[in-house]
């Protein structure tokens, strides 16, 4: 047996002889010819059969082959433009490696929750794998901007005592004899510290939220990229926020059009992703809303139907910005225009995907941000460390959270941000 070349490597070897391993996906047989499709991973090729050229041995393991059986092929690569690689595999060698038997996934109509079940099983179809292959680009594409950009990894804890939004979405647990840790929600207040060290920062990992919501935009269990930039003010980071989802876009569209094309997607709405984003203030986003027939008022968050119905209003992503202090987290810079409002953004994707980034300015006076910890009844010695950065050298700050399985969902055309993680965490899901 020849060294295993992967499919996707394959036009590369036209007229030679290889070796392919991976897994059945179709069979089919005129009874003088058979075609088996394979799947290693890197990409699918046809592998054809003739009956006439292959030893009476591999004809009669051909006949075994069932859906997933894994089996290592030998044969000649070919050119064919019909084929989506432009080359298919003319077998003379044919071992199963590991048999299938009654896979439960079958070509027929599934439901999403048996599917959900198999999850470790439904990952193996084309369509599952053209998402995982669009998240791998996004968050290859996150690490390079930030990389070119002179930004530093800075790896922030997962357990917490500090809390960065509101107490009753935390996963708690005890820690020694040291009373409650929380899961963290985000990196954030870490990464302001690391800002005053490093001056451009990021965390990128798991972030936990015990929110009981059962919406397509909701995970317990998500990926968030996190950056934070010293001397950046409101502006500056809605600046950022505005090239880094272009770049994200752009990549995908440039080195992931046959996944977005194996996923159906129109892809003319995200050619449009470009600064300078959409800019509209919460003010005016409520009266705009409400001339739309919502029933928003000032004062009150914006709900994912708010968000979906004023987001459809533009052509690319939009910024809505200076949010009411009292629906936002104790941080957030406090408006010098208007103390109603803080200093912050929210950026909605478009065609109904809502808000896919949450950034502000942080609050960068100690008696302001030590009168919003106890106005909201936040325990002081837990955020000693976090007043320190204002007490020792303050200094304007920025940075914002942009949710990965948002994004993917966005990018790919997916209805719900449980197909964008290989395994969803929802609050009716623990399995597998």
């Amino acid at each position: 047996m020849s060294e295993p070349t992967r499919i996707s490597e394959l036009p590369e070897r036209i007229g030679q002889e290889v070796t392919v391993r991976g897994w059945v996906m179709t069979t089919r047989s005129s009874g003088k010819i058979a075609f088996a499709v394979l799947r290693d991973g890197s990409g699918y090729v046809q592998a054809v059969f003739p009956k006439a050229e292959v030893p009476d041995a591999v004809w009669e393991t051909f006949k075994a082959l069932t859906q997933e059986t894994s089996v290592a092929v030998t044969g000649t690569v070919r050119a064919d433009e019909r084929a989506p690689s432009g080359v298919e595999l003319t077998a003379h060698g044919l071992e199963i490696l590991g048999p299938s038997v009654d896979f439960p996934i079958t070509p027929k109509e599934h439901g999403t929750a048996f599917l959900f079940e198999h999850r470790h099983l439904w990952l193996r179809s084309r369509r599952q794998v053209a998402v995982m292959r669009v998240r791998h680009e996004v968050i290859q594409a996150i690490r390079d901007f930030f990389y070119d950009r002179d930004f530093y990894l800075v790896d922030t804890p997962l357990l917490t005592g500090a809390i960065g939004e509101t107490a009753g979405n935390l996963f708690e647990t005890e820690y020694f004899d040291l009373g409650k840790a929380y899961l963290a929600q985000t990196g954030q207040l870490y990464l302001e510290a690391a800002a005053a060290a490093l001056g451009r920062v990021y965390c990128f990992g798991p972030t936990f939220r015990a929110e009981k919501s059962k919406t397509r935009r909701h995970l317990a269990e998500f990926w968030m990229v996190e950056p934070e930039v010293a001397w950046n003010d409101s502006d500056d980071n809605m600046r950022l926020q505005e090239d880094f989802v272009s770049y994200v876009v752009g990549r995908c569209l440039e080195r992931r059009r046959a996944e977005l094309e194996e996923l159906e997607r129109d892809v003319t709405p995200l050619e449009s992703v470009a600064p300078p984003f959409h800019r509209i203030s919460y003010t005016d986003a409520v009266t705009k809303l409400q001339g739309l027939g919502a029933e928003i008022t000032w004062g009150r968050d914006l709900g994912g139907d708010d968000e979906t119905l004023l987001a459809k209003q533009y052509d690319r992503p939009v910024f809505v910005y200076n949010y009411p202090r009292e629906v936002k987290a104790f941080y957030m810079k406090q408006n010098p225009d208007d103390p109603r409002t803080v200093l912050n953004n929210d950026c909605l994707a478009p065609e109904g995907y809502g808000e896919i980034i949450g950034g502000s300015q942080r609050e960068d006076d100690y008696d302001l941000l030590l009168a919003r910890i106890r106005e909201q009844g936040l325990p002081e010695e837990a955020y000693g460390w976090y007043l320190d950065l204002r007490k020792y050298g303050t200094f304007v700050h920025s940075g914002f959270g942009l949710g990965i399985e948002r994004t993917v969902a966005w990018i790919c055309g997916i209805p719900h941000i449980r197909e964008a993680i290989a395994f969803p965490r929802q609050m009716h899901r623990l399995y597998p």
